[in-house]
Parts: C-alpha cells; structure tokens; sequence
C-alpha cells in the first residue's frame, strides 16, 4: 500500500511489488515477473522476453520510491527523470524471474537527485543505468470533480 501511496503508476505500469531494504542511501525492490505480464503478449509471443525500457522504468520507479520517501509531504509531490546514462543490458528478463532492483543515491543538490541503478536476476547482473531526476510539485487540478 505504500507504494501506491508513494507513485501515482497503477497495473500495468506499476513494476515494483514489494521494498525490502531502505537506508538514507540505498533501497532495494523486487518485481516478480508473470508470464501473465501484459507486455508478453507482444514481446515476444513465442520467446518472451521484458522490454529493456521497461527493465530500466522498474528501476526508476524504485529509485521514485526512495526520493519521494526522503521528503516531506511526499503526497504533494513528483519525480520526473531527466536523463538516463549508461544503460546496460547484459541477460534477458523472461517469466519465472525476480528482478531485485538496487538503487543508491549518487549525488543530491536540492531538488536535483543522481541515483544510480542494478538489477539482478538470482545474484546475477542483468541491467544497470544511471539516472538524473528532479522532485517537482504535484499539478494542482482545475477540474472540479478532481478537486478533494
């Protein structure tokens, strides 16, 4: 439920299920990948394999997840990424595996944050990135049936 409090991604964007390490520098998450994920059905049918994009938005909604638990108020606020370094990609993802996502903070200058990503597959590397995001103020609706 906390997650769901903390990023405003639901099914079938939201790819993190569980947080099992937080400190004030690292967090670690886990997404158990289905065959039932939605992405498979096109990606590929006969050999599925999860979208690399998709690899790298796991970890940055874990490193979301981090960021917005670091600040105040985190309900009236957003992380926006801003640039993606380094990407990598070294085995492929399929159903039946559990990616364990570790992101560490790198370098945080007021509202601009450096995080630093890895995801594992049974204690073996799969992918990595570095990420620049920066935590914005949540929009404020116009729409009347939006407003609480």
């Amino acid at each position: 439920n906390r997650i769901r409090e903390l990023l405003p991604h639901r099914y079938p964007f939201l790819l993190v299920d569980k947080i099992i390490s937080l400190t004030d520098t690292e967090i670690v998450g886990i997404k158990s990948v289905t065959v039932n994920e939605p992405f498979f059905q096109g990606h590929f049918p006969e050999e599925p394999v999860m979208p690399a994009v998709l690899q790298i938005e796991a970890m940055a909604q874990t490193g979301g997840i981090f960021l917005l638990g670091s600040i105040p108020n985190p309900e009236d606020h957003l992380v926006y990424f801003m640039q993606i370094n380094n990407a990598k990609f070294r085995k492929p993802v399929v159903p039946g595996d559990q990616l364990f996502m570790e992101v560490e903070l790198v370098q945080k200058k007021s509202k601009i944050i450096i995080i630093k990503g890895k995801s594992y597959v049974n204690e073996v590397l799969v992918a990595e990135a570095e990420f620049m995001a920066g935590i914005v103020d949540k929009p404020k609706s116009n729409h009347p049936t939006l407003e609480k």
